[in-house]
């Protein structure tokens, strides 16, 4: 089920970074910090009330060409409604009505979306006065926010949740293995997609309740039943899409969000680009089970190494999907193909895959022993046991005397002797460290 879409809009310099920063600050903690991922992001995660969405910043994102303000701001707008299901529609107190804010509602009021219209830098009471002008851009009561101050961003969180659509319910069932193909454009997702599927094409429909512009193709291979999830409209948007490559990487985070197997498609032409770690970044955080897979294999020209030095740089420039692994095709020649779906299978088992409290504690003690924790100050972590909590992804927290003592170097020695043990190929790990007291 794909989170609900919020977009952040407005003219230049209404501080909607601030605002996007105050909103998934608290969610952003919780990924582990891991090096390689790429933090100039203008996607995230929000939480109001325990429902989540996503959450776009569309100040993030420079676009090529002229550099007239209000081009820019209603290109960036369009794309960023288009998607959405909620705007926050930002605007500045100091300011006061610009005629650029009145550009922008003009094109919302098209949109016909729901619009939350949110005043910021509201700093103080005597700027609370200030918000009633914002009546006259016809969008109901404005809410008063400080991104400098933290102050309003419930109220505003309430309303956005308010107008949030209803969760619909996966028409899939869940004995199905829900793939999506991301990869920036012209890497040969669809061309991919038709070679998996071969002949045996059987439904490509709009599925109700599915994402904006993903076309959903159901099949069944050696009894088991998938769902390509492709990122049609990556495609069809045409220039606007092509030269706005964070857009882009919006549109695969919808995919990502409905899959359980991402498979992350590179181009082996061309090689990595840092768009690609963007797409894959997202794939990692949103905790699903990822493959590599190197499209257009065959127009490389290669010797008995080639092969090793490409799985090289990808583990270089992916430091943090050390996890995923990588298959090299060709869905020209159909080369190596017959390989990826018993790998999506394996990859899929493992992002469910629960593994016993007593087996988890006998690879922990045994870890332990051969690698007791480091002093800090001469103090050491106890660590007294561990429990799986959760699937997809597997998620584990371990219970120690003090969550401070658990290093990140120390933390990643656990999660690669659980890896040994247990397999959990293709999939990230959760790993949470909590006192022995919270365990009620």
């Amino acid at each position: 089920m794909a989170r609900p879409i919020v977009a952040i809009v407005g003219r230049p310099n209404v501080g909607k970074s601030t605002i996007f920063n105050r909103i998934v600050g608290d969610r952003l903690a919780i990924v582990e910090d891991k090096p390689g991922i790429t933090r100039d992001r203008i996607y995230g995660i929000g939480e109001w009330m325990g429902t989540s969405f996503s959450i776009i910043d569309t100040g993030g994102i420079e676009i090529d060409g002229e550099d007239e303000i209000l081009k820019l701001v209603r290109t960036q707008a369009e794309l960023a409604v288009e998607e959405a299901d909620v705007i926050i529609f930002m605007v500045d107190a100091k300011a006061g009505v610009t005629a650029a804010d009145s550009e922008v509602a003009q094109m919302l009021y098209r949109a016909n979306k729901p619009v939350v219209l949110a005043v910021n830098k509201v700093d103080n009471l005597k700027r609370q006065d200030d918000i009633y002008e914002f009546y006259t851009l016809g969008f109901g009561d404005p809410i008063g926010i400080s991104g400098s101050h933290g102050t309003g961003i419930g109220d505003l969180l309430e309303n956005v949740s308010s107008k949030l659509p209803e969760k619909q319910e996966d028409e899939y069932g869940e004995d199905t293995i829900r793939v999506a193909l991301i990869g920036r454009p012209n890497v040969g997702k669809s061309s991919l997609v038709n070679a998996i599927l071969g002949e045996e094409r059987v439904i490509v429909s709009d599925q109700a309740g599915t994402t904006r512009d993903a076309i959903d193709t159901p099949f069944e291979r050696d009894g088991q039943k998938f769902v390509l999830i492709d990122t049609a409209g990556m495609r069809k948007r045409g220039k606007v899409y092509e030269s706005t490559e964070k857009y882009s990487v919006m549109r695969a985070m919808q995919a990502i969000e409905r899959a359980d197997v991402v498979l992350v498609v590179i181009n082996g032409e061309e090689g990595i680009i840092e768009q690609d770690k963007h797409i894959a970044g997202y794939a990692h955080e949103a905790g699903k089970a990822s493959v590599f897979v190197v499209n257009k294999w065959d127009a490389v020209e290669k010797d008995d190494k080639t092969m090793q030095q490409f799985s090289n740089k990808i583990r270089d420039h992916f430091l943090f999907m050390t996890y995923a692994p990588i298959t090299f095709v060709s869905a020209k020649t159909k080369q190596r193909l017959q390989k990826l779906l018993p790998l999506v299978v394996e990859v899929s088992e493992a992002h469910a895959m629960r593994v016993q409290t007593h087996l988890l504690n006998d690879v922990i003690s045994d870890a332990l022993a051969v690698n007791p924790p480091p002093t800090d100050k001469g103090r050491r972590m106890r660590l007294n046991y561990a429990t799986q909590v959760s699937v997809k992804p597997p998620t584990i927290v371990f219970f120690v005397n003090d969550p401070e003592l658990m290093h990140f170097t120390y933390e990643r020695y656990l999660e690669n002797r659980i890896r040994a043990s247990f397999g959990f190929e293709g999939t990230p790990l959760r790993l949470f460290t909590r006192r022995k007291s919270d365990d009620e």
